[in-house]
């Protein structure tokens, strides 16, 4: 569980009554689609959030909910791989994020821990100082007022870090939710238990749900990963986990937001109710679908963690998923080449509270007529040249995956451990079987629904993870991350220990 969502209430903002009209349809209830949605209704649009379940219980609700320009080494790539102008642009839209946010905190009196703090990327390994130092160049290059420092206030030495003043850290569904408070009223509304179905681009457009359709003259796509994917961002982007627990120390944390320039270790505090701190600490990452030693990754942070911190107690832990593209600039903007009026809101790597927030100014530019001077380097259609290696390589690993699949033996035995997941030979191909402590055996097919790759197990979230492009699954079949949006379906499968097939329990989750 999180602590944003262990410290904060549940929404009930109920479904779409029927048929409706307003201005602006926006998909996904998370930082970007809220954000976004305000931003119109206060240029006078009316609006419609749709969430498929509950807002602000997604991806943005497993964040470390850092608000920062800084994201680790990005200001040398963006000059050597693109120009400039790219890294002027993009230093002035990150930070040009972080003030909507202080802005509206302060104007309708939102009580969300907003924090101003010193950002750091950093290291201990005196081999990597001249990265920080061509960061630090490149930064100031692009307008950012950073600076070298040798010293930080971890309690461990560094040996060189970059430092931006002046960011900030925020408990994110408090502030979201003051944010759907403003926007459910006056003609423009916020539901939730309402699935998007099919979106259809014109004037106007059409967004078929699960309870009715929506009718607008824009729609804005802001589901983490599109959910209509008809610009094949599955090939674009590349999608990664990363695992955070919540600690109290024996005295104060530091003071500041941290990352390593190989973003192993993240680090910031965050204020509780109840007078005491939290130590968040973060990474242990990796490619979705490519590591069976999830719940390892947790106990790798603990003992980072406790070696390095005063750490008493670990409060909470979770984990998260990220899409980044393969140039590391989020897509923000026209959905695909011939689209009019349907835009999109991804690829944020890692980064979703700042890049969520300018995703929100950028999109309301665009809707609004006014000129947003940054639009261009965040266009999804831009062409994608300094991501074309890794892009390459990337599907060249795909391909891979599928055949590794075909040529790899399936155990026949059916027997699974209580507890375990493991992919076992079916009557109907191989079948994914999840034996749960209380006797009850979850058996689906194994192949994602997307392109058919096997999935793999992860043993710390009890999932079936796609490794080739990030799709995810409860034990039940049920799709927890896109891009695929079908389900894995039941299989039987028959075990040593039984005469007869266990079939999977299916587990209802609405619509």
């Amino acid at each position: 569980e999180s602590y944003w969502l262990a410290s904060t209430p549940h929404t009930n903002y109920g479904p779409m009554p029927g048929d409706t009209t307003v201005d602006v349809a926006v998909i996904g209830g998370g930082i970007a689609g809220l954000t976004t949605a305000l931003l119109l209704k206060e240029e006078g649009k009316r609006v419609a959030v749709i969430e498929a379940d509950h807002i602000v219980e997604g991806i943005t609700a497993y964040t470390t909910a850092k608000i920062t320009a800084l994201h680790n080494l990005i200001y040398d790539h963006l000059e050597r791989s693109f120009d400039a102008e790219t890294a002027q642009l993009y230093a002035q839209a990150n930070q040009a994020a972080l003030e909507p946010v202080a802005d509206r905190v302060k104007q309708y009196n939102i009580a969300c821990d907003f924090l101003r703090q010193p950002a750091y990327t950093y290291t201990a390994d005196q081999n990597e100082v001249e990265k920080i130092e061509a960061e630090v160049a490149a930064a100031r290059a692009a307008g950012l007022a950073v600076e070298f420092v040798r010293e930080s206030a971890l309690p461990y030495p560094i040996a060189g870090a970059i430092r931006l003043d002046n960011q900030a850290q925020f408990h994110p569904r408090k502030y979201l939710l003051g944010l759907a408070q403003l926007i459910n009223s006056d003609g423009s509304y916020v539901w939730e238990s309402t699935r998007a179905l099919k979106v259809e681009d014109g004037e106007p457009c059409r967004v078929t749900t699960s309870r009715g359709v929506l009718t607008a003259d824009h729609v804005i796509i802001a589901t983490h990963f599109p959910f209509q994917d008809s610009a094949a961002y599955f090939a674009r982007m590349e999608p990664h986990r990363s695992y955070v627990l919540a600690v109290t120390l024996h005295g104060p944390a530091p003071e500041g937001m941290y990352i390593t320039t190989d973003s192993s270790h993240s680090i910031r505090r965050q204020p509780m109710a109840n007078g005491r701190e939290l130590l968040l600490v973060g990474g242990e990452g990796h490619k979705t679908g490519k590591a069976d030693d999830t719940a390892e990754r947790y106990a790798r942070i603990e003992a980072w963690a406790r070696s390095n911190f005063p750490v008493d107690d670990v409060i909470y832990s979770w984990s998260t998923q990220d899409y980044a593209t393969f140039d590391r600039v989020p897509f923000i903007g026209p959905a695909g080449p011939t689209s009019k009026n349907v835009y999109v809101a991804t690829g944020f790597k890692g980064w979703g509270m700042t890049s969520g927030t300018l995703a929100g100014l950028t999109l309301c530019g665009a809707i609004t007529g006014r000129e947003v001077p940054w639009a261009k380097v965040f266009n999804p259609n831009r062409v994608d040249l300094a991501g074309l290696p890794k892009m390459a390589a990337a599907q060249a690993q795909v391909a891979k995956e599928f055949v590794m699949d075909l040529i790899k033996p399936t155990p026949k035995d059916g027997d699974v451990s209580v507890g375990e997941g493991r992919i076992v030979k079916g009557e109907d191909g191989d079948v994914a079987v999840y034996d749960a402590p209380d006797g009850t055996r979850f058996a689906v097919s194994a192949t994602c629904t997307h392109m058919g790759c096997k999935v793999n197990w992860s043993p710390a979230e009890l999932s079936w993870d796609c490794p080739c492009h990030g799709s995810r699954f409860a034990v039940d079949g049920t799709v927890l991350e896109g891009p695929a949006q079908k389900r894995l379906e039941p299989r039987v499968v028959k075990s040593h220990h039984d005469e007869t097939p266990q079939q999977d329990v299916r587990v209802e989750t609405g619509d």
